[in-house]
């Protein structure tokens, strides 16, 4: 019975990750619609730095994007990053990105050239990244170092061009705090050996 138990747990958290993780790249999909139908009056959610009034935006920044190529370009790495790391439950997730959209939104708002407008889900998913990558050595995971080499496999040299300092119109600093955030969360909501994971 509590292996069947089990069983059905993680098949319900592959669900609710599938799902949640579905409906997060469809609310971009649907943000990108309605900024393109308001004359891109959403692109103002972007992160002016070093002004103070742009600090209620370094959350909003990681669901807009510059064009349909632009979410297009962050949809397939967030699903697959995402939905992995949502496999750890929910409420674990939802505080994870919590803890790398602020982060690196602060980071850019700090660091970011002047006059710039930094939006998009880039720097979540180079956390994200970076969490996958840490997360399964600290916990001494088997599954969890194989999804690490996985993503490293799959977006490992991407992640490279993406901290190249000379691309234009790209924020390699977003994508570096991005990073940085995830590292450091992988330590942060690291779970101690003997610690039920069964819960969504």
């Amino acid at each position: 019975m509590a292996g069947g138990e089990l069983e059905w747990s993680r098949g319900d958290r592959a669900k609710a990750a599938a799902k949640l993780m579905v409906g997060w790249v469809a609310l971009l999909w649907l943000l990108e619609v309605v900024d393109m139908a308001s004359g891109h009056a959403l692109d103002g959610l972007g992160i002016t730095p070093r002004t103070p009034s742009e600090l209620v935006d370094v959350v909003p920044a990681a669901f807009i994007h510059f064009g349909f190529a632009h979410v297009a370009a962050n949809s397939v790495p967030l699903l697959v990053m995402g939905f992995l790391a949502a496999l750890g439950g929910l409420r674990r997730f939802a505080a994870l990105s919590l803890v790398i959209i602020v982060a690196d939104g602060l980071g850019v708002w700090l660091i970011a050239p002047a006059h710039t407008n930094t939006a998009g889900a880039s720097g979540l998913i180079f956390g994200l990244f970076g969490y996958l990558l840490v997360s399964g050595f600290v916990e001494r995971r088997p599954l969890g170092v194989l999804a690490g080499l996985l993503v490293a496999a799959v977006w490992g040299t991407s992640i490279l061009v993406g901290l190249a300092p000379t691309q234009t119109g790209v924020s390699w600093q977003g994508h570096l705090l991005g990073l940085l955030a995830g590292v450091g969360a992988a330590f942060v909501f690291r779970r101690r050996p003997g610690r039920s994971v069964a819960q969504v």
